[in-house]
């Protein structure tokens, strides 16, 4: 994985054997990506490298502002507290309606990045002053997330599983509550259920095996 802002410009984020190659999204993309970095920097945020990608950051702390990123259609700034951004322009992505705090500005050429330099600019810097005055987003609780009937049928079924579920950090409840409310059928709901059942049982969450790679990938 990248460890390196600069990297990542050139290779991509190194979470796949395409990094570096023509294939690489990051490749397509380059040009806007750039772009984007020279208008982030603009505004004096410290650049650094978090989960193979750009981040920009605020004071000694490190507190997330923006990053920048791509996926197949488009690349984006997210905005770590998106949510709290008055956004007058309308041009604020929610990826989904689960995602709470963040949101995202679309790019899909240099002409967007040309037609929405000084709107990206504006945002930025009203995320920069959320982030000194310390205002936080709202995120729902636990107790808040709906549970698929699929999961509170096995739970009223075995006891033990309600248990190893209900031991879990509310971190982890809360993943394993979004992952298993995503299908709209319920077979398919069940079968995400008994597959992660295990895991449960073992006290791990969703993506424990992927933040292990993060911290090793931090260390080497």
């Amino acid at each position: 994985m990248t460890t390196h802002a600069e990297d990542f410009f050139t290779a991509g984020c190194g979470r796949c054997p395409l990094g570096g190659t023509p294939d690489c999204k990051v490749q397509r993309w380059q040009a806007v990506l750039l772009r984007l970095r020279e208008i982030v920097l603009e505004t004096g945020l410290d650049e650094t490298c978090k989960y193979g990608s750009p981040f920009y950051t605020l004071g000694a702390g490190g507190a997330n502002v923006v990053c920048i990123g791509v996926l197949k259609d488009y690349a984006f700034v997210g905005f770590a507290k998106g949510a709290l951004l008055a956004d007058p322009q309308g041009i604020l992505f929610q990826q989904t309606e689960n995602v709470q705090a963040g949101r995202l500005i679309r790019f899909f050429n240099l002409d967007d990045v040309r037609r929405l330099e000084n709107p990206l600019r504006e945002y930025i810097f009203e995320a920069i002053e959320i982030e000194k005055a310390g205002l936080k987003v709202r995120l729902k609780t636990t107790d808040e997330f709906d549970v698929p009937p699929e999961l509170e049928q096995k739970m009223a079924e075995n006891p033990a599983f309600r248990a190893a579920f209900e031991a879990l950090t509310p971190g982890r409840q809360r993943g394993y509550l979004l992952h298993f409310a995503q299908p709209k059928q319920p077979k398919t709901r069940l079968e995400r259920i008994e597959k992660w059942m295990p895991e449960i049982f073992k006290g791990r969450g969703l993506h424990d095996d992927y933040q292990q790679k993060i911290r090793q990938s931090r260390q080497s």
